[in-house]
């Protein structure tokens, strides 16, 4: 099932107009219009460019350049395992490949049913206590298969 939303486009113009005369205001504008729809829609990117006097190459390359940014809806829930070095020592990528069979996705995916995206991030912070996971807001440390498959079915369950 692929999730649309419709993204109100008046409060994209709104971030922007807002935001505009900020020295350095695309990174702001980007993180905001994330906040507000969730996710970067292209048809904001003309708009973003034409206000900031930069090509839409520009634009998109910095959206495409951070992987904190969504190009799409992400799921009901996202899923941040962290990559980092000392996460890996700790078995992250154990972790990683757990998650991408109990989900069925991969990497900046979203699972079928639109409840979960799955994103890597390079630092959570809780190197000693890794592998550490963020689900939404919610920061996890020492995270094995089991852990993190409760984790999954409690959010499932908390619809």
């Amino acid at each position: 099932m692929e999730m649309h939303q419709i993204v109100d486009m008046d409060n994209v113009a709104s971030v922007i107009a807002a935001q505009k005369a900020m020295p350095g205001a695309l990174l702001p504008i980007l993180h905001a219009i994330q906040e507000s729809a969730g996710y970067i829609p292209a048809e904001s990117v003309p708009m973003i460019a034409q206000e900031l006097n930069l090509s839409r190459a520009e634009v998109h390359g910095v959206i495409s350049f951070y992987h904190y940014f969504r190009q799409k809806q992400a799921g009901r829930h996202v899923v941040q395992i962290c990559r980092a070095e000392a996460c890996q020592a700790r078995g992250s990528a154990a972790l990683e490949a757990h998650a991408k069979a109990v989900l069925g996705c991969d990497f900046h995916g979203t699972t079928k049913d639109g409840e979960f995206s799955l994103e890597p991030v390079y630092c959570l912070g809780q190197c000693a206590c890794g592998p550490a996971i963020m689900i939404d807001d919610e920061l996890h440390a020492r995270v094995s298969d089991g852990k993190l498959n409760r984790l999954l079915q409690a959010k499932r369950g908390a619809q």
